[in-house]
């Protein structure tokens, strides 16, 4: 148990260091009132984890350790759905209901459609 946890803690702060660098760059270089650099993590941490899941699936057994470290806890860690909900509810409670619904659409079609295309890429992944 303990081997398992400091494998998803491990992965988690990596994934944390690579969010926050993630916003800082996109906050410096892109200046916008929409969230931009949580959607591009999240879409991002989507495509990632759908192309582990389906090399994983091929090549690793059920509980290997890359899985824990890498899924679990890197792309637990990267993935940002908690500071979606914070930016929307505040989206909302400003009165920018148009940008909190194109923001939820955009980030739930995206999302999904990163993890699918990640799962197909997978397949070419040797």
């Amino acid at each position: 148990m303990i081997k398992t946890l400091l494998l998803v803690g491990f992965g988690g702060a990596i994934g944390s260091i690579f969010r926050y660098l993630t916003n800082w760059f996109v906050s410096k270089y892109f200046q916008s009132s929409f969230p931009i650099s949580t959607l591009l993590v999240n879409v991002l941490g989507s495509l990632l984890i759908g192309v582990l899941i389906g090399y994983f699936g091929k090549y690793f057994p059920e509980n290997h350790p890359l899985k824990l470290l890498l899924i679990v806890g890197f792309c637990g860690g990267f993935t940002t759905f908690s500071s979606f909900a914070l930016e929307n509810y505040n989206l909302l409670q400003n009165n920018q209901q148009i940008t909190a619904y194109l923001y939820m659409a955009t980030t739930i079609i995206l999302t999904l459609s990163a993890v699918g295309l990640g799962s197909y890429l997978s397949k070419y992944l040797q």
